[in-house]
């Protein structure tokens, strides 16, 4: 069996071809179909830095190509790529949350007058894509915007990454818009559940960080701090003693496990699993599952924040030894929502990455192979311009174009 650097077995969790297929056959249609300016704009490298930033607050810099600069064909292609990354459920929520750009927009108009229609656009989401799509080759794609960020990375054209995966409401409901709204319900069903004891252990702290309190980072450390306020938003701040109370420790999960619920907590715990990887398409979501599952019930906690009434600032947080799910209602007393699932060592395909690169350094990659010769015949000169030396005029000269 291969194994990763870290020496672990290269799971099969990340095994999904058909998905990466329909996303393969998807984004060359797109890239084909966009101008050479389009592709200039959406098209880059798979080691630039910039892929790993993948903060959802509005930017003026983004890169990529906004739904906003594609014409009806371009724009068809690209929601059924978006539709190729995640579960009609979640591929449902990301056209609420980008949606809910108008309701911000109506919100904002008395106070910003005209200048909010540019401010909040639901057609300001960015679509890049990274690297060689093609056959047997590493590659990724992202979508990203107001509250909303999916990042996906393609090993081998046979492993799937699919975190950080970022999705958040502002408000949490509009009408009949509640992207995150089972999310939300979900989690104080849980917490009404558990006893006056069993609360004393999940709740950690009395008030709820201002956002996630592993923030926007490209890789998990081994402890972290939230900040002391949102990105733009001040008027909710917490003091030391709460980042103290709240911190993220990767070997010191918080709260209850699951091991330690009754079977009906047990059942709403693992719904509310549920409904977060749900987003993504089945194969992913029921191999994370598999794998949380095999890891043992004692080795996935649940804690929580803040106020325990609907409509008071909240927060929860789903922590195993792989995977890592915050959700974050604190700004505007409950009514502004962040959520996000993280892979601790393969964000961005982390260490498939590395295991990929390692196995190309120690072995090659088909791809070259397929160009280089098993054993060169030296008594063959090989011409190529870097060994031209020839005058111009002079004999000899290859002919050129």
């Amino acid at each position: 069996m291969e194994t990763s650097l870290s020496g672990e077995a290269v799971p099969g969790d990340y095994e999904a071809p058909e998905i990466i297929r329909r996303m393969l056959t998807t984004t060359s249609a797109l890239l084909s179909c966009f101008s050479s300016e389009q592709r200039s704009q959406a098209w880059f490298p798979l080691g630039l830095p910039e892929r790993r930033d993948w903060d959802f607050v509005p930017k003026p810099d983004r890169l990529g190509v906004p739904l906003s600069a594609m014409d009806r064909h371009q724009r068809g292609l690209a929601h059924t790529l978006l539709g190729a990354g995640l579960s009609m459920q979640g591929y449902t929520m990301a056209l609420s949350i980008m949606a809910m750009e108008n309701v911000l927009r109506e919100l904002g108009a008395g106070r910003l007058g005209l200048a909010v229609a540019d401010a909040r656009n639901p057609d300001q989401y960015f679509f890049s894509i990274f690297g060689r799509p093609s056959h047997e080759d590493t590659w990724g794609w992202r979508v990203i915007g107001h509250h909303l960020s999916l990042n996906y990375t393609i090993i081998d054209q046979r492993y799937l990454t699919v975190t950080p995966c970022n999705m958040g409401s502002q408000p949490a409901a509009a009408g009949v818009l509640a992207p995150l709204g089972h999310d939300d319900a979900l989690g104080f069903d849980l917490l009404d559940s558990f006893s006056p004891a069993q609360r004393s252990q999940v709740v950690i702290h009395d008030v709820a960080p201002p956002d996630f309190v592993t923030r926007q980072v490209p890789m998990i450390g081994k402890v972290e701090y939230p900040d002391y306020w949102d990105l733009g938003i001040p008027s909710y701040v917490i003091s030391d003693e709460d980042r103290e109370a709240l911190k993220f420790e990767k070997e010191r999960p918080r709260g209850i496990a699951a091991s330690d619920m009754s079977d009906n907590q047990a059942e709403l715990f693992w719904s509310l699993v549920a409904s977060h990887l749900n987003r993504m398409p089945g194969e992913i979501a029921d191999k994370q599952m598999d794998r949380l599952r095999s890891d043992g019930a004692d080795r996935i906690f649940f804690c929580w924040a803040g106020g325990t009434r609907r409509g008071t600032s909240h927060y929860y947080r789903m922590q195993s030894q792989h995977l890592l799910f915050e959700f974050d209602n604190a700004i505007d007393n409950g009514n502004h929502i962040h959520s996000m699932w993280r892979d601790y060592r393969n964000d961005f395909g982390n260490e498939l990455l590395l295991d990929h690169y390692e196995r190309e350094r120690r072995t090659g990659h088909h791809l070259k192979s397929r160009l280089t010769s098993s054993v060169p015949d030296d008594e063959i000169p090989i011409a190529s311009a870097a060994s031209d030396t020839t005058a111009v005029g002079e004999p000899g000269q290859l002919d050129r174009p």
